[in-house]
């Protein structure tokens, strides 16, 4: 579905602290390099180019197997280079020196492009990229307030989407399919997770006027990336007294709300990246009793990590650094709701609805306030009631 790859130019730790971090990749706990005679096409090197050596990942939070952010932001950083590549996973309530100690791990590992994903490195990168000036690193979910820095930094490009535009499909979608009653239940506070869920109260509260329907919305943050008994719980007591669907947003956070869907006839809205494969796996080995994703809201993670890795390739960093692209409608399908025919597990709700509304976005007709302000709630109708639950 998603990104034209010009578009996307356009917008342009202490050591001790080692021990308790897990660095990860290929066949091994701790590397993931091959030799230098390493034939990947991925990270050939076009003329006047500049070859990369290694590219290492280092995340914030979660898992690298979270169906989701992380594993979006891996995916494109493994298979553009092959074995040449690593990624590094914190402990839980990882600190900025933990990050610093991923990125110092990196380097001496041998990594000459590092990818930081998630907005909490952005004191680490201030660090960082003045202790590391040779190093290019690709922030994902940074932006250069969360640097702290003047500028941003000569030796880094910052990725950022309209996550609001993708929540507010997706409110907009389940609530024209005929849902009543939703919920968010979001990881954390952050600026992405609470675009994506402000979003998706304005999309849900257009629709329900253009209905003239009454919606009820629950609105809940988890205050972490993965599922666990504890959400569960919650989630089920929404679902049995009646949320039809719930928008699961942040990483592995997502199994707590399939989980309690799965109880009570529910469904899902997925994040990051098209998740309705893990519904279609969940019925084929029978875990399963039917899919319980409606659809997912999605944003370019892997298309705009490649890209960012195939710049570099081609020499043309200098068009990207010390710049920040932030990616919605209106510069390309950067953010969206899966088409595919497998994935589109709507009632009513049509693609030529879906891409009416997109135009609209496009063309400005419809704005969708993009506000991260956890303190700011949305403006709804008389339509929409919002039940923020602490």
């Amino acid at each position: 579905m998603m990104i034209s790859r010009r578009n996307f130019l356009a917008v342009a730790g202490a050591a001790a602290a080692a021990a308790a971090l897990t660095a990860c990749g290929g066949s091994s706990s701790s590397t993931a390099s091959s030799a230098a005679a390493s034939t990947s096409a991925a990270a050939s090197t076009a003329e006047g180019g500049e070859k990369i050596v290694k590219v290492a990942l280092t995340c914030d939070t979660g898992t690298i197997d979270d169906e989701s952010f992380n594993q979006a932001c891996w995916t494109a950083v493994s298979g553009y280079m092959g074995d040449d590549c690593q990624y590094y996973i914190p402990e839980a309530d990882a600190s900025d020196e933990d990050r610093e100690t991923m990125i110092r791990q990196a380097v001496n590992d041998g990594a000459d492009v590092i990818v930081c994903v998630g907005y909490l490195y952005g004191a680490s990168l201030a660090w960082a990229a003045d202790q590391y000036p040779d190093v290019k690193f690709i922030a994902i979910d940074v932006t250069q307030g969360d640097i702290g820095t003047d500028a941003i930094p000569a030796n880094c490009y910052c990725i950022t989407f309209k996550e609001e535009q993708a929540g507010y499909m997706a409110g907009y979608a389940v609530v024209k399919d005929g849902k009543t009653k939703l919920g968010f239940l979001g990881g954390m506070a952050v600026p992405a997770v609470i675009r994506y869920g402000y979003g998706y109260v304005q999309g849900a509260d257009a629709a329900a006027q253009e209905l003239g329907t009454n919606i009820d919305i629950n609105y809940f943050y988890g205050g972490q990336f993965y599922g666990d008994a504890n959400i569960t719980s919650r989630m089920e007591g929404w679902y049995s007294n009646g949320t039809q669907v719930v928008f699961a947003c942040g990483g592995g956070i997502y199994t707590s709300a399939v989980e309690a869907a799965l109880k009570s006839n529910g469904y899902v809205v997925g994040v990051d990246v098209d998740q309705n494969y893990i519904g279609v796996n969940g019925v084929a080995d029978g875990s399963f009793a039917y899919n319980p994703f409606i659809t997912s809201a999605m944003k370019g993670l892997t298309e705009a990590v490649n890209t960012a890795l195939s710049d570099i390739d081609a020499g043309d960093w200098g068009d990207i650094a010390a710049s920040n692209g932030n990616f919605g409608l209106e510069d390309g399908d950067y953010v969206g709701l899966p088409t595919d025919a497998d994935s589109w597990n709507f009632e009513t709700f049509t693609t030529d609805e879906y891409e009416a509304l997109k135009e609209k976005i496009k063309s400005g007709e419809i704005t969708v306030d993009n506000s991260s302000d956890d303190s700011t709630k949305p403006t709804v109708s008389e339509f929409t009631t919002v039940n923020y639950i602490q």
